[in-house]
């Protein structure tokens, strides 16, 4: 069984242009840790996360209480 992201959602298109931008972003987790680096991709349930060091952080999304463009 194979599934889409829907792409009419906003959240969808928003976290899109970060990825295709290559945006500096802070994620704040549930755990109240903060992330910071560049998305390099999403699915239905998770988003990949590359820090400073090139290290990639694989977030389920359920798990993130904001993203946004680091200033």
């Amino acid at each position: 069984m194979t599934t889409e992201l829907n792409i009419t959602l906003p959240s969808v298109r928003q976290v899109q242009t970060l990825i295709k931008d290559n945006t500096e972003v802070e994620v704040k987790l549930s755990t109240n840790d903060l992330l910071v680096g560049k998305l390099r991709w999403q699915d239905e349930q998770c988003i990949c996360l590359v820090d400073h060091y090139d290290q990639p952080t694989v977030i389920w999304k359920q798990a993130v209480v904001f993203v946004k463009p680091k200033p």
